[in-house]
């Protein structure tokens, strides 16, 4: 039997990189999988993965960063699958420069999107969660937010604060059956990291004492370990994907 046949589970920013593996593995282990995108121009993307996967994959535009649009999603979910047994924050964006440069605009931006969409839909979960008798919220961090990184103080800060967010669901909600955790990443191959040069990529990879960078299937692997009854028995924490980096 499949680790999560008959769980429904919301996935934010679903339509590319650590997103859409986190869908391909969820939907791979038997889960009903509602993904979002945020702009029109992800749309045919996002359908097309939709397509490709069946009809218990369900693509939909929405703005986690936003608690209506958050609202508004979970409430369609609720209504076309029945109900949620799995929530996955995986919505994130990058603004890097120093401090010194950093507009307020490049910090709210980034804590909007990265920390504020956590809250949101989170919030909005919580009520179908219980309903369900139980389920797993699993946010993604970062080993910048355990680390800090020169240049993402706006990152790091809305990861870090990811992980005391996570913590105190756990806390809160762990009596009605819902565990909540936080996975960071370390440095994953995705198309962002596709455009580096390979100079840069070495240097990655001397910092990394497994010596690769990590995959979306290592991350999608690692919420399906969260997701499922495998790991029934643990919340409140955060597992980090990352090879060693930092450790």
């Amino acid at each position: 039997m499949s680790l999560l046949e008959g769980k429904v589970a919301i996935v934010t920013g679903g339509s590319r990189g650590i997103g859409e593996a986190i869908v391909r593995g969820l939907a791979a282990q038997g889960a009903s999988v509602a993904f979002t995108y945020v702009s029109e121009g992800s749309a045919a993307r996002a359908q097309a993965l939709a397509d490709e996967l069946g009809d218990n994959v369900r693509a939909y535009q929405s703005d986690a960063g936003n608690f209506d649009s958050a609202a508004a999603l979970v409430n369609s979910v609720v209504t076309d699958f029945g109900r949620l047994d799995i929530l996955i924050n995986n919505a994130g964006i990058t603004k890097d420069t120093l401090m010194l440069r950093m507009s307020e605009q490049q910090w709210d931006d980034v804590i909007q999107t990265n920390l504020k969409s956590v809250f949101n839909m989170t919030k909005h979960a919580l009520k179908p969660l219980m309903k369900a008798g139980g389920g797993s919220v699993i946010n993604m961090s970062s080993v910048v937010g355990v680390f800090g990184q020169a240049g993402q103080a706006n990152y790091a800060a809305s990861k870090a604060g990811i992980i005391g967010f996570s913590k105190s669901i756990a806390k809160e909600y762990g009596s009605r059956g819902i565990r909540c955790n936080a996975i960071a990443p370390g440095f994953i191959e995705t198309e962002m990291t596709a455009v580096l040069d390979e100079a840069t990529k070495e240097n990655y990879l001397k910092s990394i004492p497994l010596g690769r960078l990590g995959s979306g299937a290592d991350i999608a692997n690692a919420c399906i370990y969260l997701a499922s009854d495998m790991g029934r028995y643990v919340s409140g924490q955060t597992l980090s994907v990352c090879g060693a980096l930092n450790c």
